[in-house]
C-alpha cells in the first residue's frame, strides 16, 4: 500500500518555524544540523486530511467553535471501533489542546503538592516537566519490573500512575495482561491512571493495542485515556487532544477547569476538521506510512548490525523512534554527541533527555535518504569515540 503515497521525497521544512528543523540550536548550541529529534515526522499529512482542512479554509469563517457535536465524536468512536475493536461511550469524551495539557489538569485534580506519581523508566521528558513543574514527586520504575511497580502503587503518597501506551521512548507495546495487572494494582492500592496512548496508532505488525478503556473494568476507581490524531496523522501543530474519563464527576470538574479556569472553550476548528478526516477516512495513508517507517527501521536494524553488531539492536514494537542502547559499545555520552554534532553535522537525542545514559533515540520518521545519512552518521562517530577518547 505504500506504493500508493509518496514518502521518498524531501519535504524542505526549514522556515517554517517548526523545532525539529528551525529550533536545533536551541538543545544542540549549532544552527544547520541534520535532525533526528523532536517525535514530530517529515511527512505530509494525509491526502484527505489536507483536503478537508482546504475546503474549511475555502468557508472563509473561523468564529468560535465547540468540539462537543456529534461529528467529531462519532468519528472517535469509529476510529476506536474499527482500529481497536472497542466500543467507547462517547459520553465520557473531554477536549483539550495537547495531551501533556490534560495530564497537567488531571495531576492538579488528583494530587496535591509533593505527592507521588508513578511513570515507568526511561521517562518521556513532557511527563517529567509535567509532574516536576507542578512541584509532584516522580516516582520512576524500570519498564517491566512489577516488584518495583508494587513498591511504588504501594505507597501511602502515592495518587497517580501515569503510563505511556505505547511507551515513549523505548516503542514496548503493552500486552492485555500486563495492563490488566496494572489495573489491578491500582485499584487495590487507590492510585488514578492516566494512560497517555498518543502513539497507540504507530503499533507495527505483531502486536495489539489495548486501550485502556478495556482493562479499566467497572470496578471503580480513577482513571483517563488521553491522545490525538496529530502523532499518528503528523498535524500536532493545529493543536488539539482529546480524553476519555471514567468518573462522572472527575470529568464535569475536568469540564469545569478547562472551560472557565483555563479559558479554553472554544477548540481550534482546524484541528477537529483535522480529526474527523483522519478518523473517517485516513486509515490507508496511516497504513502505508506505517509500513514505510517500519522499512525504514528495518534498515536501521540492518546496518546496526553490520556496523555495530555488538549491539544485537532490534526495531521497537511501536512508533518510529529508534531507542539504541549503546552501552555495549562503551562510548562517552558527552564525547559522542561532540562528534556527532561537530564531525558528522547531526542532531540526534541523548539517552539522558529521558534519564537513560547510554542509549539514544534516533527519529525515522522521514524519508530513507536522511535514515541513511542518520544511520551512517551514529555508526560513525560511535567508531570515532571507540577508537580515540577525544573523537579525533
Amino acid at each position: 500500500m505504500a506504493e500508493l503515497y509518496d514518502f521518498d521525497t524531501v519535504i524542505d521544512r526549514r522556515g517554517t518555524w517548526c523545532v525539529q528543523w528551525d529550533g536545533v540550536a536551541d538543545r544542540f548550541g549549532v544552527d544547520g544540523l541534520l535532525p533526528f529529534t523532536i517525535s514530530d515526522m517529515d511527512f505530509a499529512t494525509a491526502p484527505e486530511v489536507l483536503a478537508a482542512l482546504r475546503d474549511r479554509l475555502d468557508h472563509g469563517v473561523f468564529g468560535y467553535t465547540t468540539w462537543q457535536q456529534d461529528d467529531f465524536r462519532s468519528a472517535v468512536a469509529h476510529w476506536y471501533a474499527t482500529r481497536y475493536g472497542t466500543e467507547i461511550d462517547t459520553g465520557q469524551l473531554v477536549y483539550g489542546p495537547s495531551v501533556l495539557n490534560q495530564l497537567s489538569q488531571l495531576l492538579q485534580m488528583w494530587t496535591g503538592e509533593g505527592d507521588g506519581v508513578v511513570v515507568h523508566t526511561p521517562t518521556y521528558d513532557g511527563f517529567r516537566k509535567a509532574i516536576t513543574g507542578l512541584g509532584r514527586e516522580l516516582r520512576g520504575v524500570p519498564v517491566g519490573d512489577e516488584e518495583a511497580l508494587v513498591r511504588e502503587l504501594a505507597r501511602p503518597d502515592a495518587k497517580v500512575l501515569v503510563l505511556c501506551s505505547p511507551h515513549n521512548p523505548t516503542g514496548r507495546v503493552w500486552t492485555g495482561a500486563e495492563l490488566t495487572r496494572m489495573a489491578e494494582l491500582a485499584e487495590r492500592y487507590g492510585v488514578a491512571v492516566v494512560s497517555d496512548e498518543i502513539h497507540a496508532d504507530f503499533v507495527h505488525e505483531g502486536h495489539v493495542h489495548v486501550p485502556w478503556t478495556r482493562v479499566a473494568g467497572a470496578g471503580g476507581g480513577r482513571w483517563a485515556l488521553i491522545s490525538s490524531g496529530s502523532k499518528a496523522f503528523n498535524f500536532p501543530a493545529l493543536t488539539g487532544s482529546y480524553g476519555l474519563i471514567g468518573d462522572p464527576a472527575d470529568r464535569a470538574e475536568f469540564l469545569r477547569r478547562m472551560e472557565t479556569a483555563e479559558g479554553l472553550a472554544s477548540p481550534a476548528v482546524l484541528s477537529l476538521t483535522a480529526h474527523i478526516a483522519a478518523y473517517r477516512e485516513g486509515g490507508p495513508w496511516l497504513d502505508a506510512v506505517r509500513a514505510y517507517v517500519a522499512g525504514n527501521l528495518a534498515y536501521v536494524a540492518e546496518r546496526l548490525s553490520v556496523g555495530l553488531p555488538e549491539l544485537g539492536w532490534e526495531p521497537p514494537q511501536a512508533g518510529y523512534l529508534a531507542w539504541i542502547d549503546l552501552r555495549a559499545a562503551g562510548v562517552d555520552d558527552a564525547e559522542l554527541q561532540r562528534v556527532l554534532v561537530e564531525r558528522e553535522r547531526v542532531a540526534i537525542m541523548g539517552g539522558a533527555v529521558y534519564g537513560a545514559p547510554g542509549f539514544v533515540r534516533l527519529n525515522v520518521g522521514c524519508p530513507r535518504a536522511k535514515v541513511e545519512r542518520g544511520v551512517e552518521a551514529l555508526i560513525r562517530a560511535v567508531g570515532a569515540v571507540k577508537s580515540s577518547p577525544s573523537g579525533v
